[in-house]
């Protein structure tokens, strides 16, 4: 038996609740490139944005600052633009700025977390579907001992509850991993976005004392 045919059977094996569970892991997976799709497009770890606005703030020239966050499209660059229009305002304090910050902060971050949920709900229900299909396994299995039906019957239904919950388990584990590196990328984004905001206030401060 090859291994594709082999998967096949595995997959007749494990009952009706494989098909939820199969469900669950392409959501998984299509999560995943979308997620990578995201992140790769709006947040890049490199030092250029942050090193050319230190540069321009350093010289006191907010305009220059505007301009390097236009040259990029990331959750940084448009949330410290956002700050920046207020901090280049000599009638505007630091409140303002960093007011700016959180508003601008609060909209990019429901974009970095979509879809999150649903990784942490496959989490929980992929075992769950698992443990479901056990049951109805050994609820079969217990049928044809009481039938007194022959051992093949009887494997049939302990093959069931065994692939079934290794199934659950698996997809579980996939959504686990996928759903923690993109929590990862999330506070990277997060902190390295902060490092700039607060680079930016201090500036405003030294600039207002």
């Amino acid at each position: 038996m090859n291994g594709f045919a082999y998967v096949v059977h595995l997959f007749n094996q494990g009952g009706l609740v494989m098909y939820p569970l199969i469900l669950c892991s392409l959501l998984s997976v299509a999560i995943a490139v979308e997620r990578w799709n995201y992140y790769h497009h709006n947040w890049h770890r490199d030092n250029s944005l942050e090193d050319r606005i230190h540069k321009a703030l350093d010289e006191k020239n907010w305009g220059e600052a505007i301009k390097v966050c236009n040259q990029f499209d990331t959750v940084a660059s448009r949330t410290i633009k956002a700050g920046l229009v207020h901090a280049s305002s000599p009638n505007l304090d630091t409140t303002a700025v960093k007011d700016a910050f959180e508003e601008r902060m609060a909209v990019e971050i429901t974009g970095l977390q979509k879809h999150l949920d649903y990784l942490s709900a496959i989490v929980t229900v992929a075992p769950l579907l698992g443990l479901f299909g056990t049951v109805t396994g050994m609820i079969a299995t217990f049928g044809a001992m009481d039938e007194g039906s022959a051992a093949m019957a009887i494997s049939g239904g302990i093959g069931e509850a065994l692939v079934a919950t290794a199934t659950g388990l698996c997809v579980a584990v996939i959504a686990f991993a996928i759903y923690t590196f993109y929590s990862h990328q999330f506070d990277n984004v997060l902190m390295d976005t902060e490092n700039i905001c607060f680079f930016v206030l201090e500036h405003k401060r030294g600039e207002s004392a």
